[in-house]
């Protein structure tokens, strides 16, 4: 796969990132390096591995669900949100 100004460009638009002319050959130049790192795991025979889904032996460890409050998170996160009123996000309306 190359890397090129229209993946760039695409990239750019799927996640709604603005990115620079200047930063842009040096962005191509760590993709292509991702790229190529991604594609020599892909050369790894493990025909004779066996698969694992958890790395933890035994599975993952459960945890009880407790809830928290912190008001000082939460008024963390808030404060970063586009529109907020009375704790709450405020969302456009999505269904009439």
């Amino acid at each position: 796969m190359t890397v090129d100004d229209k993946l760039i460009e695409k990239l750019a638009k799927l996640s709604s990132l603005e990115i620079d002319d200047s930063r842009k050959e040096n962005l191509k130049s760590e993709l292509a390096d991702i790229i190529n790192f991604v594609e020599n795991l892909n050369e790894i025979d493990v025909s004779n591995i066996e698969a694992t889904f958890s790395t933890i032996e035994g599975g993952t460890p459960l945890r009880e669900d407790e809830s928290k409050q912190d008001l000082e998170l939460s008024n963390h996160i808030l404060k970063n949100a586009p529109k907020s009123e009375d704790g709450y996000f405020i969302v456009p309306k999505i269904i009439e």
